[in-house]
C-alpha cells in the first residue's frame, strides 16, 4: 500500500493509489492496545520481467505488432465489453472485427437451457456443467469461422467464447469476483440476459451456478496456448506477458502471500474492522470481510513499479499441486477447500439464526461436493459477547420448526430463549460448527471464521425480524434448514463437542479442533520467540490473532523474511514444506491460528 503517514496527534494516512484519506486515532483506541498496521493492499513483487507488464497505452503498441493472423481476446462475463472494445481493439485497426456474442443462442434459449440449474429460488441453484458450446450452435460457430478464413490481414475476434473460433494469437481478459458482484449492484446484467433490475442475490446466483463455472473451463482449456493476460477489472487495462505470468504463479508456490481483501456492510455489521483493518468511514458499518478466499478475493503483482490485478483462483487453478499439496489436490482437486474470513457484530447486531446442510444432503440438492462445516475463532469479545449453538433439552423439534414459519410470516416473534442454547464466549475462545448444527454469533462478538469453501450454502432459520440493505426481507430458508438440523447436538452434546475442544501438544502449541465430520485441522502457536513448524502435507492457511506482527521466514532461505501484522491472513504453499515464526520485536506475545487439511 502507498501511503503517506503523518501524526499530528491522529495518524492521517493518504492512500495514493486508492485517493481515500485513512484516520487512525491513537488517543482513541478502543479494540487495540498498539497501532494497526493491517494492509489492505498486500503486492506481490516479481523480479526479471519489468518489461512485460502494458498499461492501456502500451497495450495498443504491443499489439499492433500482430497486421496477420487471428487475434481472439476471450473475456470473461462482467468485463465492460464495450469500453474494451473502444479503448484497446478499435485501435489495433482490424481488417475483420467480430463480437462472438452476436452469435449466441437467444435469451429465451439459454434460459431455457439454464432453468434446472437456477431453479425458482432467490439464492440456491444447482451447479452447472455446462460448457461454452452450449450457448452457441455449431452452425453460428461455422458461420464465424467461414468469416474469417474469407478475410487476410488482422482478423480479431473478441467476447465470452471468442476462444470457439480457430485463432494464432491468444489474450485473455479477466476480472475479479468481487468486481463481478459490485458491478451488479450497479446494474450490470448477466451474460446475454436484460436483468438489469433484477434481485442482486439472483445475478450473483447466475453468475456462481453457471457463468463462472463456464468461463473458469475456457480459463483452464485456453491456458497453455495464452499470449497475454490483461486485468478486465478496472477500464484502465493492464495487460502481461504469458512469461511473466508464469513467473508470478511460480512465486507463490515459494514464498508466504496474502490475499487481496474486501469488505461490505450488513444489517448485523460492527465497528471492529473499521479500526483493526484500516478501513475507510463508511457512515455505517462493515459486517463481513473475505481476507482468505482465493475463490472470492485478488492477487496483486509489481513488475517494476507498474500493478496488475488479476483473481487468485488462478493460482489455484494453474499451480495446484505445488500450492495445495499432492494429497489435497489428489482430493479437491482445482478447488481450495478452506476460507478464512471475518464476522464483525461489535457495536452491531446478532447474525441470522443458521444452519449449514450435512454432507450428504448438499450433495443430493445442489451437487457440492462437501459441505459448509466452520468453527468461529474469536479474535475479540466484550462482556456480554455470546454465540447461539446446538439446541436446548427436551424441546418439541416440530413445535419449533412451526415456530420459525410463524415468526418468518410476521405472526409471532421467535422466542430463541425457549430453543436455543447461547453460551457466552472471551477472546481466543474456538467454537466448532459442523454442519446441521443450528448457530449464529451474537452482537459484539469479532469471529474469525474459519470453515471449508462451499460457503454459499447457509440456510437462514430466523433474522430478528431484520430488513436487508437492498430493502429485500432477507432470504430464510427453513425448507433446506429443517431437513439438516440435528436435535440431537442439545445442551451436554454441544458443550461436550464443540466448546474450546483444546489439546495442548507442547508449551507453544495446542490442537483446537475441528470435529470429527470436518477434514479441517486447527492448530494455534502463542511464543514470544522463534518457532518452527512444518506444513504437514497439506497448504496452510494461519491468521496471526495475538500481538502487532511477526516475521515467516525459511530454514532454508528459500523466501525472504515475509512480515504479517494483526489480524491479517496469510496462506504458506505446501511446496514451502517448513517455516519458522516469530515476533517482529524481542519480547512480544503472538499468536497465530493455523488451519490445514487434515
Amino acid at each position: 500500500m502507498y501511503l503517506i503517514c503523518i501524526e499530528i496527534g491522529d495518524w492521517i494516512c493518504y492512500n495514493i493509489e486508492e485517493g481515500k484519506i485513512y484516520r487512525k486515532t491513537k488517543e482513541k483506541m478502543k479494540y487495540l492496545k498498539f497501532k494497526s498496521e493491517y494492509d489492505r493492499n498486500p503486492i506481490n513483487i516479481v523480479k526479471g520481467y519489468d518489461h512485460h507488464i502494458f498499461d492501456a497505452n502500451e497495450i495498443i503498441k504491443e499489439l499492433r505488432k500482430y497486421r496477420e493472423g487471428v487475434l481472439v481476446f476471450e473475456i470473461y462475463p462482467g468485463v465492460h465489453i464495450d469500453v474494451f472494445k473502444t479503448k484497446i481493439i478499435e485501435p489495433l485497426d482490424p481488417d475483420l472485427l467480430i463480437n462472438i456474442e452476436d452469435y449466441t443462442k437467444t435469451e429465451l434459449e439459454i434460459n431455457e437451457m439454464l432453468a434446472y440449474n437456477l431453479t425458482d429460488d432467490r439464492v440456491f441453484g444447482i451447479m452447472s456443467h455446462h460448457t461454452i458450446e452450449d450457448f452457441y450452435s455449431e452452425k453460428n460457430i461455422g458461420l464465424v469461422q467461414e468469416k474469417v478464413k474469407s478475410v487476410s490481414g488482422l482478423r480479431i475476434v473478441y467476447g465470452f467464447g471468442a476462444s470457439l473460433i480457430e485463432y494464432d494469437y491468444l489474450v485473455y481478459v479477466d476480472i475479479t469476483r468481487w468486481e463481478i458482484q459490485l458491478r451488479y449492484r450497479k446494474g450490470m446484467t448477466n451474460f446475454k440476459t436484460n436483468n438489469p433490475n433484477e434481485d442482486t442475490l439472483r445475478k450473483y446466483k447466475r453468475g456462481y451456478f453457471v457463468e463462472w463455472r463456464v468461463a473458469d473451463r475456457i480459463k483452464k482449456n485456453t491456458y497453455k496456448s495464452l499470449d497475454y493476460v490483461i486485468d478486465g477489472s478496472t477500464d484502465d487495462y493492464v495487460m502481461i506477458t504469458k512469461d511473466a505470468y508464469d513467473a508470478a504463479l511460480h512465486l507463490l508456490t515459494t514464498k508466504p502471500f496474502r490475499l487481496v481483501p474486501y469488505f461490505d456492510p450488513g444489517v448485523w455489521g460492527g465497528q471492529w474492522m473499521k479500526e483493526v483493518c484500516n478501513l475507510e468511514e463508511n457512515g455505517s458499518n462493515y459486517a463481513w470481510s473475505f481476507d482468505g478466499v482465493p475463490e472470492e478475493n485478488s492477487l496483486k503483482f509489481s513488475f517494476g513499479g507498474k500493478i496488475i490485478e488479476l483473481p487468485a483462483l488462478n493460482l489455484v487453478f494453474f499451480r495446484a499441486p505445488k500450492l495445495l499439496g499432492e494429497r489435497v489436490y489428489g482430493r479437491f482437486g482445482t478447488d481450495y477447500p478452506i476460507r478464512f474470513d471475518f464476522l464483525d457484530t461489535v457495536e452491531g447486531g446478532n447474525l441470522s439464526l443458521q444452519v449449514h446442510p450435512l454432507t450428504e444432503y448438499i450433495q443430493d440438492k445442489f451437487g457440492i461436493h462437501y459441505t459448509q462445516d466452520e468453527s468461529y475463532y474469536i479474535l475479540y469479545a466484550e462482556e456480554d459477547s455470546v454465540v447461539y449453538l446446538g439446541v436446548k433439552p427436551d424441546i418439541n423439534p416440530e413445535r419449533m420448526i412451526e415456530d420459525l414459519e410463524r415468526a418468518n410470516r410476521g405472526e409471532i416473534v421467535f422466542d430463541d430463549e425457549k430453543y436455543i442454547n447461547k453460551f457466552p464466549v472471551k477472546t481466543h475462545d474456538h467454537i466448532l460448527i459442523p454442519g446441521g448444527t443450528i448457530h449464529c454469533s451474537g452482537k459484539n462478538t469479532m469471529v474469525l471464521e474459519i470453515s471449508t469453501s462451499s460457503y454459499i450454502f447457509t440456510f437462514k432459520l430466523w433474522d430478528w425480524g431484520r430488513i436487508g440493505l437492498d430493502g429485500r426481507p432477507r432470504p430464510v430458508h427453513i425448507n433446506h434448514g429443517k431437513e439438516s438440523i440435528q436435535f440431537e447436538r442439545n445442551t451436554e452434546w454441544v458443550k461436550k463437542n464443540l466448546i474450546n475442544r483444546f489439546e495442548k501438544i507442547n508449551k507453544v502449541e495446542t490442537r483446537t479442533g475441528l470435529h470429527e465430520r470436518e477434514f479441517i485441522e486447527t492448530r494455534r502457536f502463542f511464543f514470544n520467540k522463534k518457532i518452527k513448524t512444518k506444513t504437514e502435507g497439506s497448504f496452510n492457511m494461519l491468521n496471526l490473532v495475538e500481538g502487532a506482527a511477526a516475521v515467516i521466514e525459511s530454514p532454508t532461505n528459500q523466501f525472504e523474511p515475509f512480515t504479517v501484522h494483526y489480524a491479517e491472513t496469510f496462506i504458506i504453499p505446501e511446496n514451502v514444506k517448513e517455516y519458522t515464526i516469530r515476533p517482529r520485536e524481542k519480547k512480544m506475545k503472538c499468536g497465530v491460528i493455523k488451519a490445514y487439511v487434515r
